[in-house]
């Protein structure tokens, strides 16, 4: 399936630029009439579009009319698209929950995940735009909780880096799939209810099941329906990965 257009993902603005923009260092506009905008306005805005209709839905023009401005004016606030979804992640990143001291590492890293995944739910645009690092103050508080929380357990410091970035990898990779999924969906308006469907003859023209009868068994044992949530059952095995490499 192929994915959104390489523009449409984090990291590729004006590095200096999008920095202003993440750190609220960019002056407002001086010239011309009194600002009727701000950047929040904008990237809330922005934020609205990409939830309801994908990334590849948002343009400076789109928004400029969702905003009920001209299209220059943004640039007076937004170098361009690019720098802006460095902004747009770094505002959803804002809804995951600092991690506090005191719950343990192996629960802070369980509610960290399950909140990012949470959001990642209600923005599937991100999971998509999220290739390179945002070096936004969001960003940066979650990871320096997450470290901080890792580091007083027995690991070395390498390792502290390392386990932290196995399950934020995780989250973002589930939530990855699962979104590129529903994107199929909606790119070609056949549902995986509908795809499976229309090959039902599959089952008995081509599977044979005494050369697959492992997936046979699985399918008779009603493996497929029963199936725990699959995000949970990652990552607490991810979790035990951890758990158990900290007990050697």
């Amino acid at each position: 399936m192929p994915r959104q257009s390489p523009r449409d993902e984090s990291g590729r603005g004006d590095p200096a630029r999008t920095l202003e923009l993440l750190w609220g260092t960019r002056e407002p506009p001086s010239r011309g009439p009194k600002p009727g905008l701000t950047i929040a306005r904008i990237v809330a805005a922005a934020i609205a579009i990409a939830d309801a209709e994908g990334l590849e839905a948002l343009s400076m023009r789109r928004l400029a009319a969702e905003l009920g401005v001209g299209t220059m004016s943004l640039y007076r606030y937004v170098p361009g698209k690019a720098e802006l979804i460095d902004v747009m992640l770094d505002t959803v990143f804002g809804q995951v929950a600092v991690p506090t001291e005191g719950e343990g590492w192996r629960a802070t890293l369980e509610h960290s995940a399950r909140e990012g995944w949470a959001m990642y739910q209600r923005h599937p645009w991100a999971a998509l735009a999220e290739t390179r690092p945002v070096l936004g103050p969001n960003a940066l508080d979650g990871y320096e909780a997450l470290l901080r929380v890792m580091a007083t357990t027995a690991l070395a410091p390498g390792d502290v880096v390392n386990a932290v970035e196995l399950v934020s990898g995780y989250v973002a990779g589930f939530a990855r799939r699962v979104v590129e999924e529903s994107e199929a969906t909606r790119r070609t308006g056949v549902s995986n209810e509908e795809w499976w469907s229309a090959r039902e003859s599959f089952w008995e023209q081509y599977f044979d099941v005494e050369r697959y009868p492992s997936i046979t068994a699985m399918w008779e044992a009603g493996a497929y329906e029963a199936r725990a949530d699959a995000f949970e059952f990652g990552l607490q095995r991810v979790l035990d990965g951890v758990a158990a490499y900290l007990d050697r």
